[in-house]
């Protein structure tokens, strides 16, 4: 299984704008074969001093993959072709970790 954390930064104030683009995405990259779970998530508000919050212009995307080579194709999509179109004039940065277990 492969595991991905993306971190995404918008613009100041965009943040909402690229939620609302990736829940409209969202359903397209469940149905790929190979997804096992895709979803978009923020700070929980005030923590604690354990909690290095993301700030609000920022939100993670935690997805499972079956396999690389189902996260390969989902990265080659047409959909995410679109959804890259989309938020790239409302995006400050994107980082991409893909994980496995050890």
């Amino acid at each position: 299984m492969i595991h991905v954390i993306a971190t995404i930064t918008a613009q100041p104030g965009q943040r909402e704008a690229v939620l609302a683009l990736f829940n409209k995405n969202r359903p397209a990259v469940l149905a790929e074969e190979g997804c096992i779970s895709y979803e978009a998530v923020v700070d929980v508000p005030d923590f604690g001093a354990i909690q290095k919050p993301l700030g609000n212009d920022t939100f993670a995307v935690i997805e499972r993959w079956e396999s690389a080579e189902a996260l390969r194709a989902h990265g080659a999509s047409a959909h995410m072709a679109e959804y890259g179109r989309n938020t790239r004039p409302l995006l400050v940065s994107r980082v991409i970790n893909v994980l496995e277990a050890c």
